[in-house]
């Protein structure tokens, strides 16, 4: 059977790939995650997919791997990691009561058989009136300090949401399974 590869180093997309009850390995990819002069948000995450699954099977170029990259982006501008308690706060207050649009990229790269298919997923999150007490709660509790947005869907960040709306809820976690199955099936990996 054909090695499965998820180029991340991320406990979350480790977590929900496990889900598919699929032997697979992971691989931390290096790659320079600036965006370049005039590339869209869209294009700019399906890149970074690509980039992370190349790199991945550029060392493993038997393994079909897999990469994935997601943006948050609020009033058309990309919400970073925020990495301090002061910048996680700053983006929350901006969030509350708002319209956040997170982007996932996400690859799946073979050679053998040689196959390339990247596709975006897009999601929509509205946020509830977020009081300083909220967000403070929120930050000391999850201390989301490497997460897009400050927001961790996977654990309390849930708490913040009042609507969502996406077709594949794993997306903003950071790796759609629902996508990735129609993937992996076109590879002759199907999960089921």
């Amino acid at each position: 059977m054909q090695k499965l590869l998820l180029a991340s180093s991320s406990i979350y997309r480790q977590e929900l790939l496990s889900r598919l009850k699929i032997p697979f390995g992971c691989f931390s990819p290096d790659i320079d995650e600036k965006p370049k002069n005039g590339e869209s948000i869209e294009a700019l995450v399906l890149r970074l997919s690509k980039e992370k699954a190349k790199a991945a099977l550029n060392q493993y170029p038997d393994a079909t791997c897999i990469g994935s990259d997601e943006l948050a982006v609020l009033n058309n501008e990309v919400l970073g990691k925020p990495l301090t308690h002061e910048n996680a706060t700053q983006q929350l207050s901006a969030m509350s009561g708002q319209k956040v649009d997170f982007y996932t990229g996400i690859c799946v790269l073979s050679t053998h058989p040689a196959f390339e298919d990247c596709r975006l997923v897009m999601t929509s999150v509205t946020f509830r009136k977020l009081s300083p007490s909220m967000i403070e709660n929120y930050l000391q509790k999850e201390k989301p300090y490497q997460s897009a947005g400050s927001f961790k869907s996977e654990t309390l960040g849930s708490a913040l949401i009042e609507k969502f709306h996406g077709d594949d809820p794993t997306a903003m976690i950071g790796l759609p399974l629902i996508t990735l199955c129609d993937m992996l099936e076109k590879v002759g990996m199907a999960v089921i």
